[in-house]
């Protein structure tokens, strides 16, 4: 088991998980966020979303400094104090977004898939797609290496959309709401493992990680965590993971911060 008094590191999805996919609130994981930051225990962000959204989230839960992942892990946002590393401040893995939107378009027109980007449309509209206000719906359209996308056709042919993805040297991942096109370079996984990589050598010891999420695309990276937390989410599928065993994965009753806050109850409540 996990423990507070042991050099620990969260990696923790954001919409439906630390934050509550209708509100996008988060009070409820306040009272851990608090007792981590005593403890010393890195909370890194990692989600499908733009890293200039996720460092204001940062600021707003009092992470800022720390890493974090953006972009289902085609994006890492180095720690403040790292400015001497060779990747500072970021390390963006595989193909630019403007490539990936060019494909994508070619795809659309040349192929008929329907789908709709949040580069086709403006704050306003992702603000009523997400609940976001329109500042943080700005931020949500500043992709670095990704697409993020509402598919508006068969299951047929998002298989075949899918297939001509992988052709292409790019993956199609499905998130708790929206789907994401990024380069198969990236991952929530190789982002994890480089981060825990990275914190090894700078710091000369390991740190025990925890890993929580909700949706399909947090699979990779509960399967590199230590431990896990499956937070109950919308997805009809779940979240298979290669490894859930109970001794490594708590599933939780419930949803969002709330069910957050279970998990951390579970691990690390005996601490």
């Amino acid at each position: 088991m996990p423990d507070l008094h042991e050099p620990l590191i969260l990696f923790t999805d954001v919409e439906g998980t630390l934050l509550d996919i209708h509100t996008l609130q988060w009070q409820a994981a306040s009272e851990w966020l608090s007792r981590l930051k005593q403890h010393q225990v890195p909370v890194v962000l990692c989600s499908s979303k733009t890293a200039a959204e996720m460092m204001l989230l940062q600021k707003e839960l009092g992470l800022e400094s720390l890493p974090l992942i953006a972009e289902n892990g085609a994006v890492i946002q180095l720690a403040d104090s790292w400015d001497d590393d060779e990747y500072f401040p970021r390390l963006i893995t595989g193909s630019p977004h403007e490539e990936i939107q060019h494909v994508l378009r070619q795809l659309r027109d040349n192929e008929g898939f329907k789908f709709t980007t949040f580069s086709d449309v403006p704050e306003q509209t992702i603000a009523e797609w997400t609940g976001m206000n329109l500042r943080h719906a700005a931020l949500a359209r500043l992709h670095e290496a990704s697409e993020t996308l509402i598919w508006r056709d068969s299951d047929e042919r998002m298989q075949e959309f899918s297939a001509t993805l992988a052709s292409l040297g790019l993956q199609f991942v499905q998130g708790a709401r929206f789907w994401h096109v990024l380069d198969e370079r990236g991952s929530k996984a190789q982002a994890v493992t480089w981060l825990l990589s990275r914190y090894q050598q700078r710091e000369g010891f390991r740190r025990v990680s925890i890993g929580l999420g909700d949706g399909p695309n947090d699979a990779p990276l509960l399967d590199t965590t230590d431990f896990a937390v499956v937070v109950k989410g919308l997805n009809r599928d779940g979240v298979n993971l290669n490894d859930d065993r109970p001794e490594r994965v708590y599933h939780t009753r419930k949803s969002g911060p709330e069910g957050w806050r279970e998990g951390l109850d579970y691990w690390l409540s005996s601490s």
